[in-house]
């Protein structure tokens, strides 16, 4: 069986030496030179191996990995702290975490470059936590973290509950040693920083930070424009190009995204030229992000050019443009496209996808066919509604004023009704006029955010229109002594 395997490795990286050469052989090149020049190595060395377990990691080439896994037991080299490293990082990459582990975990030594590895393979499977255990296990040996591992931890952070703290932690020790200079490292913590929300520490890092490149730009445009500062992002992304640093796809989807906010549809034309300049409209995402702005700046018909003139199409591109004809009222288009791409077989719809088309249904009044569509979920497409799919369908029952019904149904959902549920749910209650539903939907928000004063309004409203004097008294006197105050309105 390996002597099989090996003529398969053979065979697989033939030609090395013809290759190496080209612009994309960095990577094959590694996994050819297992045969050697001309195949004349009976057995391959150390680095050669090495490399070829890198390059079948970057390209997630699984059924070659195990195979030079299987060589390196049958030459007895399982105990090579290089080797051994190389595997953690294959199957780290190859989304093999146990796998990788399980390698770990059988070493006799261990370096820096396999806790690393690990390391980086937790965050990269979004297990944070173990990330961070596992660093500081790490610090407890002789090995110090490097800029990898900092810029793996931090990233393992985001996303994960509670780890606000550990960012901290982390931050401070990379001050400790020395690696608040480096710009992955600082980007990595701008990152979290940005995602917890604490936006003001971000930009104080990106202030601090002598040495802006790309990497740190595109970090804190990217944090401005999570946490709705979009006109922030622009001037940042202004700023950027003053000092001519190329934004990646990455930087123009961002930026494209605060456009969208924003709704400015003259400066997302602008960004849509450099797009076209920098040849980056093939991107999915950016096209993607392209047809999102035109559609929320309310030009669906440049949306639809877009569309068009992208040669690849995919579900994120069709998802995107039923959306686009959703928020521009146009639900019957949408509906019909959705309709026209099942029929083709063109698409396979996902969660999004149906967040869209219930979306669509909702903004259009189509309640018959949104309810038809929400179960077809299941029974079509075997997916189980997720929060999403349910708010849209109670907000569709609610704006059609079947009050009670979108009430049952949010006792039904395996979901706790979030603020927004709520919320849609409470205005649609002040629409209809019915107290009872309103007054539990006010409960409900008040208890979630006892100093907003929009459920208190709302709620006086829906007692005025119905001349309950006394209750609306008593609403108002509630805000007076919870001081709360509606807040005041801007002309800007």
């Amino acid at each position: 069986m390996i002597r099989a395997n090996w003529k398969f490795l053979r065979k697989t990286c033939k030609n090395y030496y013809f290759r190496r050469h080209s612009k994309s052989a960095s990577t094959y090149g590694a996994l050819e030179s297992l045969s050697g020049m001309n195949g004349s190595m009976a057995k391959p060395i150390k680095y050669v191996l090495c490399a070829a377990l890198s390059s079948s990691a970057k390209t997630l080439n699984w059924h070659l990995g195990i195979q030079i896994h299987a060589y390196i037991i049958r030459s007895g080299y399982e105990d090579n702290l290089f080797l051994s490293s190389a595997l953690v990082d294959f199957y780290a990459k190859c989304f093999a975490i146990v796998d990788a582990r399980k390698v770990f975990s059988g070493m006799k030594l261990h370096d820096q470059v396999s806790w690393t590895s690990l390391i980086t393979g937790f965050s990269i499977n979004g297990q944070g936590r173990d990330a961070f255990l596992l660093f500081k296990e790490m610090l407890c040996t002789q090995f110090k973290p490097n800029c990898i591992t900092f810029t793996s931890v931090i990233s393992a952070c985001v996303g994960q509950n509670g780890a606000l703290e550990h960012c901290s932690i982390l931050h401070a020790h990379v001050i400790k040693r020395g690696y608040d200079t480096n710009n992955f490292v600082v980007s990595s913590l701008i990152d979290c920083y940005a995602n917890w929300g604490q936006i003001d520490d971000a930009v104080l890092l990106f202030d601090e930070t002598n040495e802006k490149d790309t990497v740190v730009y595109n970090s804190m445009i990217s944090g401005y424009s999570k946490n709705l500062y979009s006109e922030d992002a622009l001037k940042l992304f202004v700023e950027m190009r003053r000092k001519n640093l190329s934004p990646t796809d990455h930087t123009l989807c961002t930026i494209l995204n605060a456009c969208s906010s924003l709704a400015v549809l003259l400066q997302g034309r602008q960004v849509h030229s450099l797009v076209i300049r920098m040849g980056s409209e093939r991107n999915v995402f950016v096209a993607s992000a392209l047809i999102d702005m035109y559609s929320k700046g309310g030009d669906i018909d440049g949306a639809q050019c877009v569309l068009d003139q992208t040669s690849k199409k995919n579900y994120v591109l069709w998802t995107s443009m039923i959306m686009g004809y959703a928020q521009c009222g146009r639900g019957s288009e949408a509906l019909e496209l959705f309709d026209c791409l099942l029929t083709k077989q063109e698409l396979i719809p996902d969660h999004i996808c149906f967040t869209a088309v219930l979306t669509a249904c909702n903004h259009a009044g189509f309640l018959d066919k949104g309810v038809e569509y929400f179960n077809k979920m299941t029974t079509n497409y075997g997916l189980s509604p997720d929060i999403d799919q349910y708010a849209c369908l109670v907000d569709l029952y609610a704006r059609n004023g079947n009050l009670r019904k979108a009430r049952d149904l949010m006792e039904e959902m395996p979901y706790d009704p979030n603020y927004v549920i709520w919320s849609s749910f409470l205005s649609s209650c002040k629409i209809y006029g019915d107290v009872e539903l309103g007054r539990e939907a006010a409960d409900q928000l008040i208890k979630m955010e006892p100093c907003n004063a929009a459920p208190y309004l709302t709620l006086v409203h829906i007692y005025a229109r119905k001349g309950l004097w006394n209750e609306v008294a008593e609403v108002r006197k509630l805000m007076q002594q919870r001081r709360i105050r509606k807040p005041a309105g801007w002309s800007w």
